[in-house]
């Protein structure tokens, strides 16, 4: 008998296994507007289901980095797929844009059927979350290119919001205050630093941390801000937004930040998790590294006026976020940057 391909190490069977498992999943995420099925060559969205008068798509991409090897080395695989969308539907909000329908690609060197339902299972958690349609995907098996037991992930996400309601940050001005909104956790950046960490301290992911394990501590999914957003949007002037994703808030904040104007940001008025003081005090870390590496804390970041202070931080508690006024907009000369006090 000749070759096959499940002798090259592909398995066309344990494929279309998968997409048995996972249908139910992405069908509990479709929405208005979906118009096809899993399993097609493409997903099908019906933009006119929604009324926009002069819709834009606001797209983002983006993957989950090295906070894989966590759940490889755990065997834990049910919570990174809500990492992947939060990484992608963060940065759609940020713009004002409504989620509308998520993409992944899972890629392997050898399918594990129960492994990859898990991922794609909790891809659809992180999809309910933001209310976006999982529409379509790609699983490819690839022996040679990856470890038998590893996977990569990428997401692709696109939302829309009308023209007239983008968020640019063109209407931040001098005395908008700054509100944090808290992370869950270290969410999904940093954790090339962190795994270089832990190998160089031959730590352990079982060590006990608080009432969890570290490994379970720092697998913790990404919080996705998207309904409480959508929530001060309709209601309230949003000015700008910003996604504490790599480069924490020294690198992210005057992205969206006009220029002549800078930013100050309080570090004592909100309370950043044990878990980056830990990391800090193992690592030895600089504060000013930890704050253009991390989140420390604060994974979205709302600017508005002061006046709407009030009514964005009861929106947070609404969706059970922490939130806290943490910074204000100072005018300046030249780029926009970050003060720290």
């Amino acid at each position: 008998m000749g070759l096959t391909y499940k002798d090259a190490g592909v398995d066309i069977d344990a494929g279309n296994e998968l997409v048995n498992r996972i249908k139910g999943a992405v069908k509990s995420t479709h929405r208005d507007g979906v118009m096809s099925d899993i399993g097609g060559f493409s997903g099908l969205f019906e933009l006119a289901s929604h009324k926009y008068k002069n819709p834009i798509l606001v797209s983002g991409t983006d993957g989950v980095g090295t906070k894989l090897k966590l759940a490889h080395q755990l065997q834990k695989h049910d919570t990174i797929g809500i990492d992947l969308v939060a990484m992608c539907v963060n940065d759609v909000i940020v713009q004002g844009a409504e989620p509308l329908f998520f993409l992944d690609y899972f890629a392997t060197g050898k399918l594990e059927v129960e492994d990859s339902t898990a991922v794609v299972t909790g891809i659809a958690e992180g999809c309910k979350q933001a209310g976006a349609a999982l529409i379509g995907g790609e699983t490819a098996e690839m022996p040679g290119m990856y470890g038998a037991d590893e996977y990569d992930l990428a997401g692709f996400c696109v939302g829309v919001t009308d023209k007239e309601n983008l968020i640019t940050g063109d209407n931040i001005k001098a005395g908008d205050v700054i509100i944090g909104m808290h992370s869950s956790g270290v969410h999904s950046n940093g954790f090339s630093l962190v795994n270089k960490l832990l190998e160089q301290k031959g730590l352990s992911l079982n060590d006990s941390f608080g009432d969890r394990t570290l490994g379970e501590t720092l697998l913790t999914p990404t919080k996705i801000y998207v309904k409480a957003i959508l929530e001060m949007i309709a209601s309230h002037s949003i000015h700008g937004l910003c996604h504490v994703t790599g480069g924490g808030i020294t690198e992210n904040l005057p992205r969206v930040i006009p220029d002549n104007l800078y930013t100050e940001i309080n570090l004592p008025n909100w309370k950043r998790l044990p878990i980056f003081d830990w990391i800090q005090q193992q690592g030895n870390i600089a504060q000013e590294e930890m704050l253009r590496v991390f989140n420390c804390g604060i994974g979205m970041l709302v600017v508005t006026q002061q006046s709407d202070a009030d009514n964005i931080l009861k929106a947070c508690s609404n969706h059970n976020i922490n939130a806290d006024v943490v910074g204000e907009v100072k005018p300046g000369e030249g780029a926009s940057h970050v003060i720290y006090t």
